[in-house]
């Protein structure tokens, strides 16, 4: 045998024993042959362009690809281009796509306790429900809840109340809301159907044409600073407050099941650290912007009215019936209500203690 031929088949002989011990290695450490390389096409329920709202996965996903040196990257659509926006759930659900981000809700059609997570009309404000998320046990309940479904969702964003509304009138009692044609989501809309509201729900992009031709008398959406990119005070003077309907609004990355399954521990845990950082930021952006935008909502002859202790304590009555009504048809439903009214009632000794007063001067 020639000298060539040998170190031929030394060369094969250590190119098996390498494999060898490399399909060895990766069944005894499962996890060591799991990807920590990400390439997700990432469909969005909200424009880019909306501060706060829209922009926090594309921050979101910048600082991954940074802290993962390039290994993770998104490729983000806008709302619409790859599915709608409000059936991020069904295209990651069905395996449609690996990931999506969005305000969960859209689907409690389906999953009738995620609404919980999304907004819960004169529930938690924003730093209470990320404390309830964080250490009250919220986050393990939002796993059990999507388990089924095929769906690990990561908490990934959240903002300031919403206003409660942009009307063409001014709203002196309920019995106005009575037939009135408004745009609403999750149980803030099941609350002013109960008071006699025709509700629909429509992308955000839709909003402004349908209030301007009349399709819509009123509409609720997002911050002041969201509605004002949107427009709608251009066709509305009325902007309402507080925003009963949604004290705070989360946001989500949902992730197929098996793409999550496939990741390596290291690149989870930078997704799920870039995402904590999402929720710092998109609250601290919107917290930041609303005084300043209601300011420039004056110059433009809109009115910043609040509405009277009447509507608020008839809305609070008609909340509490649906809340009792989708507590009866989805246990599920109940037993995450539950967990967040014994949080809040431990919480609401420190709230109480803690903070001054909202009128003290």
């Amino acid at each position: 045998m020639s000298w060539k031929s040998m170190r031929r088949g030394a060369l094969r002989t250590l190119a098996a024993s390498a494999a060898t011990l490399a399909l060895a290695t990766a069944l005894a450490n499962p996890a060591d042959a799991k990807s920590d390389r990400v390439r997700w096409s990432v469909p969005i329920a909200f424009g880019t362009n909306l501060t706060a709202l829209g922009d926090t996965l594309p921050w979101v996903a910048n600082s991954l690809t940074q802290m993962s040196d390039g290994k993770i990257k998104f490729e983000i659509f806008e709302p619409g281009k790859l599915v709608s926006g409000i059936e991020i759930f069904d295209a990651v659900s069905s395996g449609k796509v690996d990931a999506g981000y969005s305000w969960m809700g859209y689907e409690q059609g389906k999953v009738p306790a995620s609404v919980l997570f999304g907004a819960v009309p004169f529930g938690m404000e924003p730093w209470e429900f990320m404390a309830w998320m964080y250490n009250g046990g919220g986050d393990a309940l939002l796993k059990e809840v999507y388990a089924p479904h095929n769906v690990v969702p990561v908490f990934c964003g959240i903002i300031s109340p919403e206003t409660a509304g942009w009307f063409r009138f001014e709203i002196k009692s309920l019995d106005q809301i009575k037939g009135l044609k408004m745009r609403a989501a999750g149980l803030g809309g099941k609350v002013l159907q109960k008071v006699g509201a025709s509700v629909t729900v429509l992308p955000g992009g839709e909003l402004f044409q349908a209030l301007e031709k009349g399709v819509l008398d009123a509409t609720e959406f997002s911050l002041p600073s969201v509605d004002q990119q949107l427009g709608f005070y251009k066709v509305a003077k009325f902007n309402y407050f507080p925003g009963w309907h949604q004290p705070y609004t989360a946001q989500y990355l949902y992730v197929k099941k098996a793409a999550w399954d496939d990741l390596a521990p290291n690149a989870r845990a930078q997704i799920e650290t870039a995402c904590t950082a999402g929720v710092t930021i998109s609250l601290a952006k919107a917290e930041a912007l609303q005084g300043g935008v209601i300011k420039q909502f004056e110059k433009e002859g809109v009115k910043a009215v609040k509405l009277n202790d009447d509507i608020l304590h008839a809305l609070k009555k008609a909340s509490d019936e649906v809340m009792a009504e989708e507590s009866g048809k989805s246990a599920e439903f109940k037993k995450v209500l539950e967990s967040q009214k014994a949080f809040s009632a431990v919480y609401a000794t420190w709230k109480d203690l803690g903070y001054l007063p909202r009128d003290w001067k």
